[in-house]
């Protein structure tokens, strides 16, 4: 069972690796370390898409595929951020079952691993902002006071975590999994895929 700091590692790590040498198959999903490197690696891959989408050089076309990228990767994510926590739900099986009255948490693990991993890409590129050398020392400095920041939030989100799951193990606290019910990548549930559909199927019976 990972911790907090173990999960904050595992954050770090893959940022050094993927900057380096960006990744372009997925990860396996047989542990609970590879499904949050997997998650993260949807986040990490977000954050680029991101960044392209903002490009004012963009054409139309460009954007237009990063969206349809983003809009896959954000049901990724989402879909990895729910894998996590039935994966921490089977693990905290016995303690949930015997404890079925305990405190019941708003946000699960998998939502604060994921919050986790986006303030790990935050300060990974805000540290690069504090070293770069074609910026002036007024934005390397706005950017240090932000990164103490950003790793004070971490710090405290981090616990957050390790309290949360000392709470399930003792009985103190439980949490469900709860659906993100994603409905723009459905095409039953969007009203701009399945209406062309009922359109183009309207048309072939006249």
């Amino acid at each position: 069972m990972l911790d907090a700091p173990s999960i904050t590692r595992i954050h770090d790590a893959a940022n050094q690796e993927w900057h380096r040498s960006p990744s372009t198959q997925d990860e396996p999903l047989q542990t609970l370390e590879q499904i949050i490197r997997a998650q993260h690696q949807a986040n990490f891959s977000l954050w680029h898409e991101e960044d392209k989408a903002r490009d004012p050089e963009a054409t139309d076309p460009q954007i237009a595929t990063v969206k349809r990228s983003i809009d896959r990767l954000n049901q990724r994510r989402n879909d990895l951020m729910e894998r996590i926590d039935t994966t921490l739900l089977a693990h905290f099986h016995a303690a949930l079952t015997d404890h079925p009255n305990s405190r019941l948490h708003s946000e699960t693990p998998g939502m604060m691993i994921d919050r986790l991993s986006i303030l790990s890409l935050k300060i990974f590129h805000t540290e690069e902002e504090t070293q770069r050398t074609t910026a002036t020392e007024e934005h390397r400095q706005r950017n240090r006071e932000r990164l103490q920041l950003l790793q004070e939030q971490r710090s405290d989100l981090a616990r957050a975590l390790d309290t949360l799951f000392e709470d399930i193990t003792h009985g103190r606290t439980r949490f469900k999994l709860y659906r993100q019910m994603k409905m723009y990548n459905d095409p039953d549930l969007n009203p701009a895929i399945y209406g062309k559909q009922s359109g183009k199927l309207a048309s072939k019976s006249k």
